[in-house]
């Protein structure tokens, strides 16, 4: 939680850098497809995709311009995986964290219907809940999995770093049609200590947003 905080005031201090220039404020929800990229042994696989969700708060800063622009912003972002699949029993794990991402976006104004974006940056994310289940056809199955941690002793470590990628349409009225990628950089696994095996989040997103 300390983390979180400096992580937020942070970010508003580097806000506050630009707050002579006009800045727009920014909601967007949307799907995740998250999964696990697994490397190691000179080899590297993936586990199946899961589905979850985002909702992301967000600035919308120029810099000296009217086309690049800096997004700070806070994001409930859910994450996991479908860890196996045994015929009608799936396993799968998911995921909640709260992210802070600042991005840098250029924006390509159309004739009259609106903006082009597309822009990548930094993140850092904090778990704050995850869940492990069996499901099958008819809904989750009760089983003896134990129950999901963060920290070091727990099923993944607690803090994320990474980069996101994104895109999509900004219309005249503020609605927005967005996508992205986020590609964690941080190796969160706590079991294969002594070897070179990482894990780390994947995490395809669409969505409908609106800036003001």
């Amino acid at each position: 939680m300390k983390k979180l905080l400096l992580s937020i005031t942070a970010l508003l201090c580097a806000t506050g850098a630009f707050a002579q220039q006009e800045m727009g404020f920014g909601l967007k929800a949307g799907v995740n497809f998250p999964k696990y990229n697994i490397s190691g042994n000179g080899s590297s696989s993936s586990s199946d995709v899961a589905t979850n969700f985002h909702i992301t708060a967000f600035l919308d800063a120029p810099i000296a311009t009217d086309w690049f622009y800096v997004q700070p912003g806070v994001s409930l972002q859910g994450k996991g995986a479908k860890l196996a699949d045994y015929g009608d029993y799936k396993v799968k794990q998911s995921t909640m964290w709260i992210e802070v991402p600042v991005n840098f976006v250029a924006k390509f104004p159309t004739a009259t219907a609106g903006s082009f974006f597309v822009g990548a940056g930094p993140y850092v994310a904090f778990g704050i809940s995850g869940k492990n289940k069996i499901e099958n056809g008819s809904g989750t199955v009760e089983t003896d999995i134990p129950d999901f941690e963060f920290g070091g002793d727990g099923d993944l470590k607690s803090t994320d770093f990474g980069l996101n990628f994104i895109g999509g349409f900004e219309f005249n009225n503020g609605l927005m049609i967005h996508g992205g990628y986020g590609l964690g950089l941080t190796n969160l696994a706590t079991r294969y200590e002594g070897t070179d095996v990482k894990q780390t989040n994947r995490v395809w997103t669409v969505g409908l947003g609106f800036r003001i």
